[in-house]
């Protein structure tokens, strides 16, 4: 190919945005003229490339929109530090068949045992699924719909924790909680409920909801939604923080 036609095909991809069939063009004709390459399979390689390219882009920019503090996978948890979970049901859930039945899922248990990992694990393959995520703790999203009340915006921020196919509310019961907080809480709950997905962490058990939310009522109503198609993973075991510390601890004393 003449280099003319070279730069002409190159500057024709680059204006399609197939900047990774660009990026390849160089190499794959090398490949092509030096092997038994036929033309199908030189296109084949380039389409591969830019659809695995923009599918990496797609993901990353969802990660991005669901404001995770993190990027977690079910690779790295250590279920055998937390033997009163069952690996089998959380690698059954990412599956993620439950945000297609716009079912929920609420881990419990004390702060430091991995609930966040596994919410923050989930949501990254959902990104990777192709779902919009959304991560937020129960005081963050507190905070900006009560802002929305002073410029007329609550509905509009209130879409933002109601249009994701799936909403992580985190930290719920590590702070107390106002009236008004309760009752977003219900509002963003009874919105999604049945019409899209939600994985909530708290370290309080469902006996203690009603004292956490200040009304037992507003906590029932919650939990009837919100348990009604749900998934309860307890975890009871020791601290991941902990276990790191103590392993610190133990090569410091090692090394004196």
């Amino acid at each position: 190919m003449a280099v003319a036609e070279y730069e002409q095909l190159l500057g024709k991809l680059r204006q399609l945005r197939l900047s990774r069939m660009a990026e390849l063009l160089d190499a794959a004709l090398k490949e092509a003229a030096s092997s038994s390459m036929t033309y199908l399979d030189f296109l084949r390689r380039l389409v591969d490339e830019e659809f695995r390219a923009r599918q990496e882009r797609a993901v990353a920019a969802r990660v991005v929109k669901s404001r995770m503090p993190a990027i977690k996978t079910l690779e790295s948890f250590d279920f055998s530090y937390q033997p009163s979970l069952n690996p089998r049901k959380v690698w059954e859930l990412a599956e993620l068949r439950f945000i297609e039945r716009h079912e929920n899922l609420v881990i419990l248990g004390p702060p430091g045992v991995g609930k966040t990992h596994i919410a923050l694990a989930l949501g990254f393959r959902a990104c990777q699924a192709g779902y919009k995520v959304l991560f937020t703790t129960l005081t963050d999203m507190a905070a900006q719909l009560r802002a929305s009340h002073a410029d007329s915006t609550f509905l509009n921020a209130l879409k933002t924790y109601t249009a994701p196919e799936l909403l992580i509310i985190d930290e719920v019961g590590y702070l107390p909680v106002e009236e008004q907080v309760a009752n977003y809480l219900f509002q963003v709950v009874a919105r999604r409920y049945e019409q899209a997905s939600i994985i909530l962490t708290s370290n309080k058990s469902f006996t203690e909801w009603g004292k956490m939310l200040g009304d037992t009522v507003l906590a029932g109503a919650i939990l009837d939604r919100l348990l009604h198609h749900a998934t309860v993973l307890t975890i009871n075991g020791p601290s991941y923080r902990m276990k790191d510390k103590l392993q610190m601890l133990g090569r410091k004393e090692g090394q004196s």
